[in-house]
């Protein structure tokens, strides 16, 4: 299974990393008034955002190097949650796009969107 990538200095991100975790929950009214609740999945959907600056070109270059290996939002990889150092499996980029933008020598920079699949 593919690895996001690593910048030179072995982090998967740069601050500021914006984490989130939903539940899929769903309610059926019934004609009564009453209500229940269920969860719609096995488990949280986590979600990270990844705001890279400062690259230089061969890390926008391993970026988009994976960014083309994994078709975008279509392929799974493994992922290390920058928080508390934990792999998650089975997750994929949220977008079928990325931006690389080049401002002068060794400074590139791109955002990216990280969804662990359930």
């Amino acid at each position: 299974m593919a690895t996001f990538p690593q910048l030179k200095t072995n982090a998967i991100a740069q601050y500021p990393v914006a984490r989130r975790e939903q539940f899929q929950n769903q309610t059926v009214r019934f004609v009564d008034g009453s209500d229940q609740r269920y969860r719609d999945s096995a488990g949280a959907r986590m979600e990270w955002e990844i705001q890279l600056s400062e690259l230089d070109e061969g890390e926008l270059a391993a970026i988009e190097e994976f960014f083309l290996a994994s078709q975008g939002a279509f392929g799974s990889f493994s992922f290390t949650d920058p928080w508390d150092g934990h792999v998650y499996d089975n997750c994929s980029l949220a977008a079928d796009e990325v931006a690389l933008t080049t401002v002068a020598e060794m400074r590139g920079s791109t955002k990216l969107t990280v969804v662990r699949n359930i």
